[in-house]
């Protein structure tokens, strides 16, 4: 298949969230004392993790606000332990903020296959992510100058599993969805969201740890692998 557009994921495709919010999670963790509320932060972490999940859940089911989702998530470990601190939950939510996007970790060999695919394809990110984060992330990483545009559900107030988010996503880059490819890590939103509008798909799986309910176009486990057949 000859492809022109590669349509990347962004976090932990090319930006290693999972490494960097945890290493600013640490952080804002010690800097407000959390210590006197929880047994460690791993306690915290796990509390914060499983309700973030739920909460992501709901927004993408339009059930409740950006603004309320982050409120909560915050919001939410410190009531589990029995404290109801409003202002300290905003305290850390906008430190937190201001300090991850300027993390700088990236996917093994990110970089690299960035390189090289720029110079034969046009390069787009299609994210779940909020505007005011996923741009100053890539500019932080140093991988904002490889992508002709950032699409975010943010621009429409759809996300990815959605096709809406996917046909705005051809639209706005003048892309044909025959010689398209989205490359993710996230089998629902990523691979089904992609195949669901006819799109191939190239499923990033490091792990390799689940079993696939149909073949994807592509799977790789290094971001290397799509230098093999781009």
């Amino acid at each position: 298949m000859v492809y022109k557009n590669l349509f990347f994921d962004l976090d932990d495709t090319l930006w290693a969230f999972s490494i960097n919010a945890r290493d600013t999670f640490e952080e804002m963790y010690l800097k407000y004392g959390y210590d006197r509320y929880f047994q460690s932060f791993e306690h915290y972490y796990t509390l914060y993790q499983r309700r973030n999940l739920e909460l992501w859940e709901e927004y993408g089911e339009g059930k409740i606000t950006k603004e309320e989702l982050n409120r909560q998530r915050f919001l939410y470990p410190l009531e589990a332990v029995g404290v109801n601190d409003t202002a300290l939950a905003k305290a850390f939510s906008n430190d937190f903020f201001s300090v991850i996007p300027t993390k700088k970790k990236l996917m093994p060999h990110a970089a690299e296959v960035l390189e090289y695919l720029s110079s034969k394809y046009n390069l787009y990110i299609l994210s779940n992510g909020f505007q005011e984060l996923q741009c100053h992330k890539m500019r932080s990483a140093g991988i904002s100058h490889f992508f002709k545009r950032v699409v975010l559900s943010d621009d429409i107030g759809v996300l990815k599993p959605w096709p809406d988010i996917f046909y705005f996503a051809l639209s706005a880059t003048q892309s044909a969805l025959h010689d398209s490819l989205m490359i993710g890590d996230s089998w629902e939103n990523d691979i089904v969201g992609a195949k669901n509008v006819g799109m191939h798909q190239a499923f990033y799986n490091p792990d390799k740890k689940m079993e696939l309910p149909f073949q994807p176009t592509y799977q790789i486990s290094d971001l290397k692998e799509l230098m093999q057949f781009l």
